[in-house]
């Protein structure tokens, strides 16, 4: 079975990546346009940077215990009980666990990146995502995928360090 909230999890590693450590508006804006958001109208950069910053821990978390904490704190803070939804978008019936579907911003971006997060923490038993361990890089990523856990944000930077080890080492 394919992981259900996959694209919720994506859309959050892209946003995180474009609204830290420093927000670029028009490239928040295209992210929200390849996830299919279309009312961007008001989007509120600083209150989705406000959220990345809440979500990052949940990446940077040491072990599934850790990251579950992180995930259950956002869901005290944020979540109000489940409810199923389809926006007439066509996406068909999902879980939201945000007050709305015309919320802020901030609730929006915690709430459905934790369920996200959470549903793949649950299905893997274990941490849902990294920090990119390159020391130049630090980008978020999701482990979304079989196999072992990543420890890059991308091939580029895994190669990148291959090398500069390979290097060091002659």
């Amino acid at each position: 079975m394919a992981f259900p909230h996959r694209d919720s999890v994506q859309r959050a590693v892209d946003l995180l990546r474009v609204l830290l450590p420093h927000p670029d508006p028009a490239a928040v804006r295209r992210v929200l346009l390849a996830h299919g958001e279309t009312d961007l109208s008001e989007v509120d950069v600083p209150e989705l940077h406000a959220a990345a910053l809440e979500l990052l821990p949940v990446f940077a978390a040491p072990d599934v215990a850790a990251a579950a904490a992180v995930l259950n704190g956002l869901f005290a803070t944020y979540a109000r009980p489940p409810r199923l939804t389809d926006h007439d978008e066509g996406y068909g019936w999902h879980l939201h666990v945000d007050a709305s579907d015309d919320g802020p911003w901030r609730a929006w971006l915690v709430t459905s990146s934790a369920l996200g997060l959470a549903s793949l923490l649950a299905e893997r038993q274990d941490v849902p995502g990294g920090l990119c361990a390159s020391p130049s890089c630090g980008k978020p990523f999701a482990h979304t995928g079989g196999g072992s856990p990543r420890r890059f944000c991308s091939p580029r930077c895994a190669t990148r360090e291959r090398v500069a080890a390979h290097r060091a080492r002659r």
